[in-house]
């Protein structure tokens, strides 16, 4: 069956960096756009970055834009998170998601499958 597992996930200090890992399994991963969402404590899980399935086109948040970096290795079948410049407002949960054939959009209905989540801790 398809799995998606992150990693990565920590506490760090405010102005650090993370990067966040998601290995899947089970599917075609060359052909599936990934995405990372987010959930922070008592607030709906939003969309933070997406990146298509030919890895051309890459999709951000505007609160993220410009200090996060979605890739993806397929070689891996893995997607990855660099993020720098952590501030307190991006602790949450983070998922990574799969949807075939995708453009990495923001739209979570879009997404089959989904990993179980990180936690991304950032102290002030």
């Amino acid at each position: 069956q398809v799995q998606l597992v992150e990693s990565g996930g920590g506490l760090m200090q405010a102005g650090g960096s993370l990067r966040l890992s998601c290995v899947a399994s089970g599917l075609t991963f060359s052909t599936y756009a990934l995405a990372w969402f987010r959930q922070a404590p008592g607030k709906e899980r939003e969309f933070v970055a997406g990146i298509s399935w030919g890895g051309i086109a890459t999709n951000y948040a505007d609160s993220v834009k410009g200090r996060f970096t979605i890739s993806r290795d397929n070689a891996k079948n893995t997607v990855y998170l660099q993020m720098n410049t952590l501030d307190p407002d991006d602790t949450a949960v983070y998922y990574c998601a799969a949807n075939p054939f995708g453009r990495g959009s923001r739209t979570q209905g879009e997404y089959d499958y989904w990993g179980q989540g990180t936690q991304v801790t950032v102290s002030s």
